[in-house]
């Protein structure tokens, strides 16, 4: 029977960060992953990731073999084509890795401050005692061995799945996750033989081809790319890669190319579970629902999340008090930095999926939202709008006030459900907060009705 100040449950971005900061405080921690140790960072992925996560986390910045392409910014394309908006600078900036070589890094910077790693170990389930998490029950693969590992804090860190999560006891009150909040995508890196722009990401909005979702093209230097497809999962979906293959692959672009790898996922893409702590866990990473809700980017917020619950957990180890109470702070902390953005952006989410490509080409044509608005909303959570005299003259002239009214609706509600994050209560006001979020959720989706 093992025994760690902290036992961190997936080696993924949120689980490696996590891991090393504890062991910068001099804690014993123990990391574990279901993979060998040699396919940590192999994943299904975007590959993006913006350089101020890197600054913020004070990361080394990717390079040589890591380092797949630097991104200056975005263009988004109308569903019919006809209107793009070059979303640029400010926050946009960013990197296309090799997922694989930035997992080994984080993986290794960890295992060099001290770190217990044990791969091809599977979490089964959370040992419940007291009213406590006090551990894990594992089942070491290679050698078809369950034992248990106990800790004073086990830090959730396994992806979506979320194989603790689960299998907590339901009167603890933490959320499920709706399919209406997931999306189901497919992606592949092609090698192409029509150069591109490696310096912008492409993105096409077209419920059509990719109902309550998009498709992107993400480069990865002049002659590779990320190409994939993300649909909503309600109702019954169709498959993103069948959808791909015959709107997206299908394209002079992909003449001649050649497919890498390929494979699907699961993202939860909506704001962040309303409380991430329980009594001796902690959750981070798509095992909290960290993911931007817009573009599904999630290794920033994930790396954000590790750092913090670590650095919570630090603190609350060394006050004896690894309760609800005691790791709560760790809430306040994340949705202050960033679950109050996600959670204004989550509401945009659902006004955008609720949309038809008429109505998009209309907004984007006529500029209802302008670039602009875009960046400012991808950055902030928060959608402001101005819109000029002869806009006006054209909504009224094709009788969309209804649109417009919803587009402000929406930005209401962005900013009521923003600033109830960033005012995030003490416990004892949790469940009265909760109700005005979930309140917050009724009001837009009766509008939308």
């Amino acid at each position: 029977m093992a025994a760690f100040d902290v036992i961190v449950v997936g080696a993924g971005t949120a689980g490696c960060l996590a891991a090393k900061t504890l062991v910068q405080h001099g804690l014993k921690v123990s990391l574990i992953d279901r993979k060998p140790k040699e396919k940590i960072g192999d994943k299904v992925c975007g590959d993006g990731v913006g350089k101020h996560h890197f600054d913020s986390l004070g990361l080394k910045y990717p390079s040589g073999d890591e380092l797949a392409g630097r991104i200056v910014g975005i263009d988004v394309y109308s569903p019919d084509k006809e209107t793009v908006f070059r979303v640029a600078g400010g926050g946009v900036e960013g990197f296309t890795i090799n997922r694989y070589e930035f997992g080994q890094r984080l993986l290794n910077e960890a295992l060099d401050q001290g770190v217990d790693f044990s791969d091809n170990m599977m979490a089964l389930e959370p040992i419940v005692e007291g009213n406590f998490v006090r551990g894990i029950l594992v089942k070491d693969s290679k050698r078809d061995q369950s034992f248990k590992i106990y800790s004073k804090v086990t830090v959730e860190a396994s992806g979506f799945a979320a194989a603790l999560r689960q299998k907590l006891p339901s009167a603890w009150g933490l959320e499920t996750v709706n399919r209406e909040d997931t999306i189901l995508c497919y992606r592949e890196i092609r090698k192409i033989q029509t150069e591109i722009d490696p310096n912008y990401c492409i993105i096409y909005l077209d419920q059509e081809m990719a109902p309550g979702g998009y498709t992107w093209i993400f480069p990865k230097g002049p002659d590779k790319v990320n190409v994939g497809l993300g649909i909503q999962m309600s109702g019954a979906y169709p498959s993103p890669k069948e959808l791909l293959y015959a709107h997206v692959l299908s394209q002079p672009l992909f003449k001649g190319s050649k497919i890498l790898t390929g494979g699907g996922g699961i993202v939860p893409t909506r704001r962040p579970l309303d409380c991430l702590v329980a009594n001796g866990i902690m959750l981070t990473g798509d095992a909290a629902c960290l993911v931007n809700p817009i573009h599904g980017g999630g290794m920033g917020p994930s790396m954000m999340s590790g750092k913090l619950a670590a650095e919570m957990a630090v603190r609350a180890i060394e006050k004896g008090d690894v309760s609800r109470r005691g790791l709560w702070q760790y809430n306040v902390d994340y949705m202050q930095n960033y679950g109050a953005k996600q959670a204004g952006l989550d509401i945009f989410r659902i006004f955008l999926q609720e949309l038809s490509n008429e109505e998009i080409n209309f907004g984007m044509k006529h500029q209802l939202i302008t670039r602009e608005d875009v960046l400012k909303t991808s950055l902030k959570g928060e959608l402001k709008l101005r819109i000029a005299d002869k806009t006006m003259r054209v909504i009224r002239g094709f009788r969309r006030l209804g649109f417009l009214n919803q587009l402000k609706f929406t930005a209401d509600m962005m900013k009521e459900l923003k600033k109830l994050h960033q005012q995030y209560p003490e416990p004892e006001g949790f469940e009265n907060w909760r109700r005005e979020v979930r309140q917050v959720y009724v009001k837009m989706r009766e509008r939308l009705v």
